[in-house]
């Protein structure tokens, strides 16, 4: 019985490594159709009318995801907690008005800044057409990292802590 388990826990942690290698190789792929210019954002208009000036001489972690969008959802609260130490910029795409976005961070207790991109004009200047998709600038406003699909807070927080270096 013992050794069954063993080849069982053995299959899974293999199954697992495999699959992350996969993943990590199709986010590669798919993140080199990104537009790799120097981030050149200095302000925004948050949800709240608020603007947001980007802060300068930091690193800053931009989120493009939607509330439509199923992977992003189990995504966002692994920005959420990364917002608390990190500057995080998210921008939510044809995700409605206002409204309906302030209506659904409340219903998924998210509290990060949050740009309406309503029309997709952000997310076709950045080139992004699979969510979630999240880019990484460095304090000189350079791509560090980007990952498209889903990322794990294990992830995240190691590629912000270099970020800050």
């Amino acid at each position: 019985m013992r050794e069954k388990i063993a080849k069982y826990a053995k299959e899974l942690i293999l199954f697992f490594i495999i699959m992350s290698i996969f993943a990590n190789i199709l986010s590669f792929c798919r993140s080199s159709d990104l537009n790799k210019d120097r981030l050149n954002l200095s302000s925004v208009t948050l949800l709240n009318n608020q603007s947001f000036t980007l802060p300068k001489n930091e690193p800053i972690l931009i989120y493009f995801w939607g509330t439509w969008c199923p992977v992003c959802k189990m995504q966002s609260k692994d920005i959420e907690t990364v917002s608390k130490k990190f500057n995080v910029l998210s921008i939510a795409v044809k995700s409605g008005s206002n409204i309906e976005i302030e209506e659904y961070l409340k219903s998924q207790n998210l509290s990060f800044r949050v740009l309406n991109d309503q029309y997709s004009s952000m997310a076709q200047k950045f080139r992004i057409s699979i969510f979630p998709t999240i880019i990484i600038f460095d304090k000189d406003g350079n791509e560090i990292f980007s990952d498209v699909g889903y990322t794990t807070i294990f992830g995240l927080w190691p590629r912000m802590w270099w970020a800050t270096l």
